[in-house]
């Protein structure tokens, strides 16, 4: 195998189930690499839920279709993410000390507080997606494709801006020192998709000019409320844990998901 190609290889490896046949290390070096091909990546999941979406959505009421998209949405992740809300809301929410927060993220087992929020959060990314199959397939594609990308470019950001939480141990750990250059490029991924994205969902809106306008305001909107939102929960975090782990990677990325599916659903209704 080319070794140019081995990191986004790496890339849809680690973070979805696509069938992707390619013996890896994972090395710190190749998990560096990849990583500013995580909005690649997340396009991918959006393009395969909005097909899913869209063909239940033929056959099915919007609130089961909603459903059969959100299982395949989680099928497509392998649920990592989700693992990571789950154990961030027990240790964050269990307002203990650094060091016992850090031992809860350990722990396999998830507890009262992981369970709720994983529940919480579900429902929450059910309505939304039942009510954009609902808004149509414009709607539907414009959210489902931009917000697995920037949700994604979010965790390349973290894991380049703050430090983390322990150190020379853990999954972060090996994320350090993700280059600018790493960065740039996950940011001109993740523009250039949204551009094309948003561009195929205003075609099929078969937008006027009023419409662009709003298509427009959703391409500044998405990257803007990643960037303030997720730099403002990763702050709180890591002056909370001294840093961040790869479980709260995962916790920023759902969190910003179902956000930035709320912002669409604001948009476009």
């Amino acid at each position: 195998m080319k070794q140019k190609g081995r990191p986004i290889l790496a890339a849809f490896q680690f973070l979805s189930r696509f069938p992707v046949k390619a013996e890896l290390d994972f090395s710190p070096e190749l998990l560096r690499r990849s990583a500013k091909y995580y909005p690649i990546v997340g396009t991918a999941i959006g393009i395969s839920v909005w097909l899913g979406g869209t063909l239940a959505g033929w056959v099915l009421p919007s609130l089961p279709a909603a459903a059969v998209t959100l299982i395949i949405w989680v099928w497509l992740t392998g649920g990592l993410h989700l693992d990571g809300w789950m154990d961030s809301a027990d240790a964050l929410l269990s307002y203990r000390s650094r060091e016992r927060m850090l031992e809860i993220m350990k722990d396999s087992r998830v507890g009262a507080m992981g369970v709720l929020a994983c529940v919480l959060l579900l429902l929450l990314k059910l309505s939304l997606i039942s009510s954009l199959l609902e808004l149509g397939s414009a709607a539907s594609a414009g959210a489902m494709l931009t917000a697995p990308a920037w949700s994604r470019w979010f965790m390349t950001r973290a894991m380049y801006k703050w430090p983390t939480a322990r150190e020379g141990e853990g999954l972060a750990v090996r994320f350090r020192g993700l280059g600018a250059k790493d960065m740039v490029l996950a940011t001109v991924f993740a523009l250039m998709l949204t551009v094309a994205s948003l561009g195929s969902a205003g075609v099929l809106d078969g937008a006027d000019a009023t419409s662009w306008l709003r298509w427009g305001g959703y391409f500044v909107a998405a990257p803007l409320l990643a960037i303030l939102a997720g730099s403002l929960v990763a702050g709180k975090i890591s002056s909370r844990l001294g840093g961040l782990t790869g479980d709260t990677y995962g916790a920023l990325n759902e969190g910003l998901e179902a956000m930035l599916l709320l912002l669409a659903v604001i948009f476009f209704r």
